[in-house]
């Protein structure tokens, strides 16, 4: 099934990729060039992989698995393997998030700097658990075979509306860490004074902020939703038979049931007509 605009939304996927591994490799950048590096010593190194996991799972593979049922080249494989496309993104990026919480709370913990107390760790810490909130609901709903349709009819705007608002929330978190970090960290110079690591990191800041308004655009265009599946190819979700093979064959069964009992029908008539023929024949002896 050929895309309307598919130019157009090719365009923008390719943009969206490179913006967003730009904003992956600008984040390397920041904490092995400007900052101490990555490691795992409860110092600034391991504070380190807090930007780093949170920009590559939570914005960057989430912001793909949004868009993954958008690609038309999916279109013709089955609807279960899309959602398990997704759902297998989501879980990496959920992974990466709770190592980057692992990260900054033992960094805290080792320098006796409390926690918990900028706006910037209130937000993140929800967008977290809302997320694998999202991810064991969506798990459990729409992947495994057990919940019915109207739930799932019920539940699946829900799910798209929260999902997009959780990105965008992740995103605004990001915006909001990169200023928080380059306050605390440039004294001489300080951030006001354009310093290079201030300017570089802003520029991070706004690759992330254009990432996340080319995966809203892409999602919300319904001229690239993916198509939907025929009725007939949606299964029930206990597993059963597609929807309307049932009643097609029920009324084959019934036209054989039927046929069957015409025949039985038309097989005595004829037994009662030889019947008749034989007594004629010995009364005319």
């Amino acid at each position: 099934m050929a895309m309307d605009g598919y130019r157009g939304f090719l365009g923008l996927l390719v943009s969206a990729l490179l913006v967003g591994f730009l904003s992956v490799i600008f984040t390397l950048i920041w904490v092995l060039h400007y900052r101490e590096g990555l490691g795992w010593d409860g110092r600034a190194p391991e504070f380190n992989w807090h930007p780093v996991l949170a920009v590559t799972g939570f914005i960057f593979i989430q912001g793909i698995a949004i868009i993954v049922y958008r690609l038309p080249w999916t279109w013709k494989c089955s609807k279960l393997l899309m959602k398990s496309i997704h759902a297998g993104l989501h879980f990496v990026a959920a992974i990466l998030a709770i190592i980057s919480l692992v990260a900054v709370f033992d960094f805290h913990n080792t320098l006796n700097i409390p926690n918990m107390y900028s706006l910037h760790s209130w937000i993140g810490l929800t967008a977290v658990i809302l997320f694998v909130s999202q991810l064991l609901l969506g798990f459990f709903v729409f992947l495994l075979p057990w919940a019915p349709l109207s739930l799932r009819a019920f539940l699946m705007p829900l799910h798209a509306y929260s999902g997009l608002v959780i990105f965008g929330t992740v995103i605004a978190t990001a915006l909001m860490g990169v200023t928080e970090k380059l306050i605390f960290a440039l004294k001489t110079p300080g951030y006001d004074t354009f310093p290079p690591e201030g300017v570089f990191a802003n520029t991070l800041g706004l690759l992330i902020l254009v990432f996340g308004a080319l995966v809203f655009w892409i999602v919300t265009r319904p001229q690239w939703k993916r198509p939907k599946e025929p009725a007939s190819l949606r299964l029930q979700p206990n597993g059963g038979t597609p929807e309307g093979v049932e009643g097609s064959m029920a009324i084959n069964f019934g036209n054989t049931d039927k046929s069957d009992s015409e025949l039985n029908n038309e097989a005595a008539a004829r037994k009662r007509n030889v019947a008749l023929d034989e007594s004629g024949q010995k009364s005319t002896m």
